[in-house]
């Protein structure tokens, strides 16, 4: 079948479902469940206003809990279970075997290290980036160019910086943009993605290029929130554009600042793709996702690998609670 047409039959066949769940889910609810008539008449109409949004949230509810509750739980017996054993109950066993490998100590260090790195340096350039392109009269075109990295998959982006990073033998012409600057200052071809503990920071320059532009867009949003008043009152009391900008900007948006640098966060906790497809988590630069990867797919280690996706999990849960708690102060 053709895609195009497999695409729009999908979405049809989707649409049309929703519509029919919700007509005649109502109408049983109302005339067969609950029925309006009889002496229990005013009675019946209040328990189905009652039971009505649950209709409506059972598709999400189920959908939750077939693909986010169940591969949780799925995981979590999986962890403590030993695969090879015919899935005998092992406790911690598998967790005690992840703790004594050196790589999983170096993914969740190398973890850290994108984590005290990225989210900063993305917010940062996108706050600035966001800042200096509403000043200028072709600042929009200089968003799309900024933003259009967003559009690019992570696996896509890397094979875009590898042949940046990539490496020629000496006395050959460098295709990599990298190595042609460094040859061209008189420098040696160097094999960049090896070089410890460097090769970490290139890596992590692909994230900060793909994630500046999410930053960028959600911040100069709420930059021209800010209200004119503030602005103005602050040149008549003489204040410089540093002053302006960090003084009554900053704190006006260190909301918006903070959700951004929470949102990277969880990416940079869950970054995978970059690096299987530059190093393989070779030459230390393992991450938690491709360890959990390898001791899954690779290894057959499913009691291992499971006990680090749980890890991650736990990384990631308190930034998530966080973040909708945050969001509820800010409805309320």
């Amino acid at each position: 079948m053709n895609p195009a047409v497999q695409g729009v039959l999908t979405i049809v066949l989707g649409v049309g479902g929703c519509i029919a769940y919700f007509f005649f889910s109502n109408q049983v609810l109302d005339k067969v469940i609950f029925p309006p008539r009889g002496p229990n008449a005013g009675r019946n109409i209040n328990r189905a206003n009652l039971v009505r949004p649950w209709l409506f949230l059972f598709p999400a509810i189920f959908a939750l809990s077939i693909y986010l509750a169940y591969p949780v739980v799925a995981t979590l017996w999986l962890s403590v279970t030993d695969r090879d054993a015919g899935g005998a109950f092992v406790g911690g066993a598998n967790y005690s075997q992840m703790l004594a490998e050196p790589k999983f100590w170096e993914a969740l260090r190398n973890n850290f290290l994108w984590l005290l790195v990225v989210p900063g340096l993305s917010t940062a350039f996108g706050l600035l980036a966001a800042q200096l392109t509403d000043r200028i009269a072709w600042g929009s075109i200089a968003k799309s160019m900024i933003f259009m990295p967003m559009a690019i998959s992570f696996v896509g982006a890397s094979v875009i910086w590898k042949l940046i990073y990539d490496t020629r033998p000496a006395g050959q012409d460098q295709i990599g943009v990298l190595n042609a600057l460094w040859v061209w200052f008189g420098g040696e071809p160097q094999t960049w993605l090896t070089l410890i503990p460097w090769n970490n920071f290139l890596l992590m320059i692909v994230l900060v290029w793909i994630q500046t532009g999410f930053a960028m867009v959600i911040l100069s949003a709420a930059l021209r929130g800010i209200p004119e008043e503030t602005i103005e009152a602050a040149v008549l009391d003489g204040a410089n554009p540093f002053q302006i900008f960090f003084k009554i900007k900053v704190p006006q948006i260190m909301g918006t600042i903070v959700v951004v640098w929470t949102t990277i966060t969880l990416v940079v906790l869950k970054v995978f793709d970059i690096v299987l497809a530059m190093t393989n988590g070779q030459w230390n630069t393992q991450v938690l996702a491709n360890y959990m990867y390898d001791k899954l797919f690779r290894s057959f280690d499913w009691g291992v690998g499971s006990a680090s996706a749980m890890v991650i999990m736990l990384l990631v849960l308190p930034i998530l609670i966080w973040n909708v708690h945050n969001a509820r102060k800010e409805m309320r």
